[in-house]
């Protein structure tokens, strides 16, 4: 845990205990939870008038609910710890935006915002790659591990049942399984390892496009075979030139009728000019 969360655009610093995390919950355990009245009194008191004390005794009071939502994302590999401080920052975010005029108790308006931050920290860091980006799959993340009633892959019905639970396609549930089931492997291969038959992906991924060396041969080649058409294209006529540069070389390609009516000649007769100046332009680059 951090020495303090800070309240932003504000001076308000909220200390927690530099101990270990049981010495923390057990710190704001011990915290009395503010009856409605006294909630109400000051949530008016930071709304109307900034009193960050008020915020500062708000916050203390609800940190026990953080610890408690917290816990239910314990199952993803990440240190409690972390989770709790990223629910934290969600609390504060939810006091700083309460209405007290809307009627309604602070937890219940603020375990949207607990929620939303533990989200984003455990997109961001459960896996190397993000297995959640849309909207949809980001509501599958977090509800298909309660979905599974068993170990290993979802059968047929199972996959429909889910897609109907969650008002999604059976596809983007059969998309999510497999990269929930995956899992991050490191590119290096460990220096401790015994076992000479294994290879980490750093022995047979090979990124052919990545070499320096035939990346510049490949653009000296380019550039050389771009000079080389220019230098052929004046080789040719001005007409056949500009039959290849309208055909061929111009984004907004012209067809054979409109240069026919340009030139007064048939249509056939400028794709024979257009087949005798492309044959002409081979037989000089090929020299």
């Amino acid at each position: 845990m951090t020495n303090a969360l800070i309240l932003k655009d504000s001076s308000f610093v909220l200390p927690q205990p530099t101990g270990s995390l049981e010495s923390y919950i057990q710190a704001i355990t011990a915290i009395p939870i503010l009856s409605a009245e006294e909630e109400k009194d000051l949530a008016v008191r930071l709304h109307e008038k900034g009193d960050l004390d008020a915020a500062g005794k708000l916050i203390m009071s609800h940190l026990r609910f953080v610890v408690h939502i917290a816990r239910g994302y314990k199952g993803y590999g990440l240190p409690m710890a972390d989770l709790i401080q990223e629910g934290n920052i969600g609390l504060m975010k939810a006091v700083k935006r309460f209405d007290p005029s809307v009627g309604v108790r602070m937890v219940s308006y603020a375990v949207h915002w607990i929620r939303a931050e533990i989200h984003e920290f455990i997109l961001r860091n459960w896996r190397i790659v993000k297995v959640a980006t849309t909207k949809a799959q980001r509501k599958l993340f977090f509800n298909l591990r309660s979905s599974k009633k068993r170990l290993g892959w979802f059968s047929h019905a199972e996959v429909q049942a889910v897609a109907k639970d969650l008002g999604v396609k059976p596809e983007t549930v059969l998309e999510m399984e497999s990269r929930l089931s995956g899992q991050d492997v490191t590119f290096e291969p460990s220096d401790d390892s015994d076992d000479e038959h294994s290879y980490a992906p750093a022995a047979y991924l090979q990124a052919d496009g990545a070499d320096p060396a035939l990346l510049l041969e490949k653009e000296d080649w380019e550039t050389k075979k771009t000079r080389h058409l220019k230098q052929a294209l004046t080789s040719l006529d001005d007409r056949s030139r500009d039959i290849l540069q309208r055909r061929w070389l111009s984004d907004d390609k012209t067809t054979l009728q409109e240069l026919a009516d340009t030139y007064k000649i048939s249509a056939e007769r400028i794709r024979q000019l257009e087949n005798n100046a492309i044959k002409k332009l081979k037989g000089v680059m090929e020299v």
